[in-house]
């Protein structure tokens, strides 16, 4: 009897702690890593990521679609979604990616690639930042933002606030 309470708390432990189902859907693919090192669903994130260039016009920025991935990647081999907080510091051509809908599509006659990343980044556990030298630059105001989407001073400052925080800046 003993070994079907084990079995059965194993089986629990194992689909409580990993999903083949992506959080950010759409978006954020990776390749399975079956025997990597354990991570643990006890493991906390605090990561912030810059991100400076823009994609092409009606494109999805692939740096931006890195948060997806991490996210995804991580929850599939075993996190659990609440312990990673990301951050999204953007700056320089990527300004644009940020843009509302209807203020991309004026400027570009394109619909923003990022919009429903940006949306699906926010509802979990992800702050975004535009820098403010960089939007003033491109004039851009923060109405103009997508909803969430925060004005920093700069990104600079972004960055140091989110260091005080404890989080940590991912290379790319």
């Amino acid at each position: 009897m003993r070994w079907v309470f084990l079995l059965i708390t194993l089986l629990a432990g194992t689909a409580h702690s990993a999903t083949n189902e992506p959080v950010i859907k759409d978006f954020g693919l990776f390749y399975p890593v079956p025997d990597s090192d354990p991570i643990g669903q006890d493991m906390h994130f605090k990561i912030a990521f810059d991100v400076a260039s823009g994609a092409p016009v009606g494109e999805q920025n692939n740096h931006i679609n890195s948060l997806a991935r991490f996210i995804n990647m991580h929850v599939a081999h075993g996190v659990n979604p609440k312990n990673i907080a990301l951050a999204l510091v953007v700056h320089g051509d990527a300004t644009q990616d940020v843009l509302k809908s209807s203020e991309y599509q004026a400027r570009f006659a394109a619909d923003n690639a990022n919009a429903s990343l940006i949306r699906q980044l926010l509802a979990n556990n992800t702050q975004v930042y535009v820098c403010g030298q960089s939007a003033k630059h491109n004039n851009i105001n923060a109405k103009q933002l997508l909803p969430g989407v925060r004005m920093a001073l700069s990104a600079m400052t972004a960055h140091a606030q989110l260091q005080q925080q404890g989080y940590t800046l991912n290379p790319f």
